[in-house]
């Protein structure tokens, strides 16, 4: 990937931003870079860098093309050519001043896009909130980054608030940089998300079936609302950063939103209807201990919870453990350099006296990476996975189809807010959806790794594409838009 790809996108970013692989590159620091009169006819334009065809490019063209692009340094002061090493790169200044709308500059966040454009390019089975969190276990340099650099590599001066990171990267921030960066770079259209790639809602549902510890019969059920809506449509799932108006779609959060509007579908999620049918579960499981048993939502919700507010409480402790300082210590100049060993050398020691008095508990051993942050053992005596129990309580069968025992459904929202006005299609507010309804978008808010606001509104857009004859049918008949008559959740005030 870094080879072929990034590597590709990289230097086309480079040459589109004017930083290099151009005879003039736009100068934005505050060292003067002269070219020489004698330089090459730069009136022309360069050939254009394609990310998709570098075959041509020999390292003695690269060469040539970067020492043209950085021009000769003049010789009428030699004094700038003998700044301190302590000054930092000479282009640092340019990115600590205020960002203007559209500015391209690189920033830590934007090293993640570039990988999460290059991993979506290939159709590799990771999705953002999968890379998110690998950058929060450590897997993936962020926090910290320099001390990977190459010994010959010094941060010095402004280089320092570049680099140094005092926060987690945010997904949307990430994903709309992404969106930005293709746009910028004049990519076409991305290779096809077709129902074989691991990218699609129907395969991704499975993962998060799985890892929610939800039966598999709900698989059949989110692939049929994939199909009524069109979201697993290939022109849907497809980036076409040319495209505009099409919408570009939150792979991971798309899924687990049709997952939550199938559990509406089936178990209303009203604090009442849930309950109640988990009554029938339970008696039917007692008098029926050797056959299939049947899905009970009161005990997949007391397993599921336990084992989340462990979790929960594992990941505030490692994050409250998070060193934003590095090991080594950095310094803006050559003079503070042996205050700043020293004060370091303190900070360590006092570390190791309160962790020998408090008996602090040792750090284990980082594990490898995985896709699945809950597992569930079909084995296990205990009967804490459901991933093979039945949905037949809450289903009843119309000619050859099963169809939900439950006849109503509620809407999040009526009405969808306009994006370009609001900054978002729906908004959430706590107090107003059921508890049920809470717990379930906790649950993937922290699998995920994102804001419940996101997983809310997609959801709230997947019910508008399901009802959308139902609702357009009713907005027909009133002069006046009104409230589609669909039950809500009993004390739902939204």
């Amino acid at each position: 990937m870094k080879d072929e790809i990034l590597c590709c996108f990289w230097r086309c970013y480079l040459q589109k931003s004017k930083q290099a692989y151009c005879p003039r590159p736009v100068n934005d620091t505050p060292l003067e870079l002269v070219v020489s009169d004698s330089a090459t006819d730069v009136d022309s334009e360069p050939e254009r860098v394609s990310p998709f065809d570098l075959s041509s490019f020999t390292e003695s063209d690269i060469d040539l093309q970067t020492e043209c692009s950085f021009g000769q340094i003049s010789s009428v002061d030699r004094t700038s050519e003998t700044m301190s090493v302590y000054s930092g790169s000479i282009d640092g200044s340019s990115y600590v001043l205020k960002r203007t709308k559209g500015n391209m500059r690189m920033s830590m966040p934007m090293t993640l896009s570039f990988c999460y454009m290059a991993l979506l390019w290939l159709k590799e089975p990771v999705t953002l909130s999968d890379l998110l969190r690998f950058v929060a276990e450590g897997h993936i340099p962020y926090i910290n980054a320099f001390q990977y650099f190459p010994e010959e590599i010094k941060l010095y001066g402004l280089d320092l608030k570049i680099f140094r990171v005092e926060s987690w990267p945010e997904y949307e921030e990430v994903h709309n940089k992404m969106l930005e960066l293709a746009a910028f770079l004049d990519l076409p259209r991305f290779p096809a998300i077709t129902d074989s790639c691991f990218l699609h809602p129907d395969m991704l549902c499975i993962k998060y079936l799985m890892e929610a510890n939800l039966p598999d019969e709900l698989h059949s059920w989110t692939c049929r609302v994939v199909k009524k809506t069109g979201v697993g449509e290939t022109n849907f799932l497809t980036l076409d950063a040319e495209n505009e108006s099409a919408r570009k779609a939150n792979y991971d959060i798309l899924s687990v939103a049709i997952i939550i509007v199938v559990l509406k579908l089936l178990l209303l999620l009203n604090d009442q209807y849930e309950w109640v049918l988990s009554n029938f579960a339970e008696e039917r499981n007692k008098k029926n201990k050797e056959g299939r048993l049947w899905f009970d939502f009161r005990k997949w919700y007391k397993v599921v919870k336990t084992c989340m507010d462990i979790e929960q409480k594992k990941l505030a402790e490692e994050r409250a453990r998070c060193l934003w300082k590095c090991e080594t210590p950095l310094f803006y100049s050559a003079k503070q350099k042996a205050a700043t060993l020293k004060k370091r050398q303190m900070i360590l020691s006092l570390q190791r006296q309160f962790g020998a008095l408090t008996d602090s508990p040792q750090v284990t051993e980082k594990q490898s990476p995985s896709s699945f942050q809950l597992t569930w053992d079909e084995e296990n005596p205990d009967g804490s996975c459901f991933h093979g129990h039945s949905l037949e309580g809450f289903l009843q069968e119309k000619g050859n189809l099963h169809r939900p025992m439950n006849p109503e459904y509620w809407l999040c929202t009526v009405k969808l807010c306009n994006k370009k006005v609001c900054g978002h299609l729906a908004h959430y507010k706590e107090g107003d959806f059921s508890k049920s309804y809470q717990f379930i978008l906790n649950l993937f808010s922290f699998l995920l790794r994102v804001d419940v606001s996101l997983i809310h509104e997609e959801v709230c857009l997947i019910e508008h594409k399901l009802f959308n004859a139902r609702l357009h049918k009713k907005s027909k008949k009133q002069s006046k838009p009104k409230e589609v008559e669909i039950p809500k959740a009993p004390g739902n005030t939204g």
